[in-house]
């Protein structure tokens, strides 16, 4: 468990983030609604749409993620440049990592029951470490054993009975 100062540093972390994205949303004219938490054991910040501003800013995620995955690494090296510390902050934007995380949990239940069903280790599509981390936590709980493979930006999911 956490003590204090970790979950006091989290929440600096986050506000330090919530500043930068503030920042960013004005260049860019968006409107959203910022959102900060700690989840797991990392500062979380989400940005939400106002009244009819989902659309706009789903733009910053991309079509794949893409958009969002840069980002994370640009608020993440403003959260080190002014702590000195390195980030594992993770940023939703219009709730598009909490919709790609209930996909990919269906991309883990479809491989769990096909490696259970044939006994046979099965390579998943090239992920990023955010996707990987969820499949790999939800096959975890299944009770089957997963490893990760190859080099990004070919890395995957190889889901295997334990």
């Amino acid at each position: 468990m956490r003590d204090a100062s970790s979950a006091k540093s989290l929440e600096e972390e986050g506000e330090i983030a919530a500043d930068y994205l503030e920042e960013l949303l004005d260049i860019a004219d968006l409107d959203g609604d910022i959102e900060i938490d700690v989840d797991h054991g990392r500062a979380a910040v989400e940005i939400l749409g106002e009244d009819g501003a989902e659309r706009s800013l789903r733009r910053l995620a991309g079509a794949e993620g893409e958009v969002l995955d840069a980002l994370q690494e640009l608020t993440r090296l403003a959260v080190q440049a002014k702590t000195g510390e390195r980030s594992r902050l993770m940023l939703d934007v219009a709730g598009y990592r909490a919709g790609r995380r209930a996909e990919l949990v269906e991309v883990a239940g479809a491989a769990i029951t096909a490696v259970r069903a044939s006994g046979l280790p099965l390579a998943l599509d090239p992920m990023n470490p955010f996707e990987r981390k969820v499949v790999h936590d939800a096959v975890a709980a299944a009770g089957l054993a997963s490893d990760s493979d190859g080099i990004e930006p070919l890395r995957h999911v190889v889901v295997r009975l334990s």
